[in-house]
């Protein structure tokens, strides 16, 4: 067949329609040759949610919603380019329970943490069979197949940022779920007992002896007293300061000093006052929310202003840099599937090599 003149166009798409007809593709016919190929191409853009909007929308859903009927009353930033989630693998959105309210247990594949955006510790959530008191600042991780519920027996609302991989689920169509036999499970640990058992002093039985079972998973909460000052002595030493993140710091699994959960990290950080950071891109997607502060992130050709309470989404590969025009320091939460990237040999990441002005 060797020298065979070159098909017509006509002959050409005959045959490819062929191909098809037989469920059948050639590699000349998929479009990702070409397009995407060479670096990624993230089929979805930017784009920032407002707090004032989510503040007012998970309001006006107690008037149509309760928790029973919806199972949470969760107000999702969806991505106006995607079916599903903030980003490909991500979804962040809040949620709120009244003083009063409970939201039945259950559990899912899906690996789950919460950032408490308002509360006084009177709300908490229970993760196999610990409470953990919801208080402002706090990151508590419900690790996948977790039983879980959440309870407000106090007298204000307590609101929380919900991440997870629920789009990554979807994909793998791995999905499974189930509601526990009570409305809520039963309190089978003291509270605290995840931090004594793999804070920074342990029982030699966790981790500390070779012949030692590894311990079963278990939840896990980030105080904000101890991340406030962590991120503080960090920012005030000023030795470790990232060119592009400012003080930065992840929240480390106490099991296995590894990302937050397997499939979800999570960093906060703080930009210094009147500081202009360099850009950077990464080949995961990162998801922002506000704790405190104002600024600006540049993300791609595209200027999002931002200030406490709003959420925004970096896609992957993309550049941004943030800045600080203000007065006072800002402080970002912020949640990636850095450890999906990792797992699947997969990430990569890229700083502009211009200094960042001081």
């Amino acid at each position: 067949m060797a020298g065979k003149k070159k098909d017509s166009a006509a002959s050409r798409d005959g045959f490819d329609q062929g191909v098809r007809d037989k469920n059948l593709v050639g590699y000349w016919m998929i479009p990702s040759r070409t397009v995407g190929y060479r670096e990624p191409t993230p089929s979805y853009k930017p784009f920032l949610w407002g707090w004032d909007d989510i503040h007012k929308t998970l309001f006006e859903a107690v008037d149509h919603i309760p928790p029973e009927e919806a199972h949470r009353r969760f107000i999702g930033f969806q991505n106006p380019d995607l079916e599903l989630g903030t980003s490909p693998n991500l979804v962040l959105g809040a949620q709120m329970i009244l003083a009063g309210e409970m939201a039945p247990c259950h559990r899912h594949t899906m690996d789950a943490v919460r950032f408490v955006v308002e509360g006084n510790g009177e709300g908490c959530t229970v993760v196999d069979g610990e409470k953990f008191f919801m208080t402002r600042g706090d990151l508590i991780t419900t690790p996948n197949w977790s039983w879980h519920d959440h309870i407000n027996n106090g007298s204000v609302p307590t609101i929380w940022l919900d991440g997870a991989v629920a789009p990554l689920i979807v994909h793998f169509q791995i999905g499974f779920g189930e509601p526990h036999q009570s409305p809520h499970q039963d309190l089978t640990r003291d509270v605290g007992w995840s931090s004594k058992r793999f804070g920074t002093l342990r029982p030699a039985t966790v981790g500390g002896k070779q012949d030692q079972p590894p311990a079963p998973r278990a939840a896990y909460c980030y105080p904000w007293a101890e991340t406030e000052a962590a991120l503080y002595g960090l920012a005030e030493g000023g030795d470790e300061l990232d060119a592009v993140d400012g003080a930065f710091l992840h929240y480390v699994n106490p099991e296995t000093d590894g990302p937050t959960l397997p499939t979800v990290g999570c960093d906060i950080q703080m930009l210094a006052a009147r500081k202009k950071y360099s850009a950077h891109r990464h080949t995961h997607a990162a998801i922002y929310h506000v704790y405190e502060g104002e600024g600006t992130t540049v993300i791609g050709d595209q200027r999002f202003d931002w200030k406490k309470g709003d959420s925004f989404v970096v896609p992957l590969w993309t550049w941004h840099a943030h800045e600080n025009g203000s007065d006072k320091p800002a402080i970002l939460f912020s949640i990636n599937d850095e450890p999906v990237m990792r797992s699947l040999g997969f990430h990569r990441e890229e700083v502009r090599e211009e200094a960042a002005p001081d």
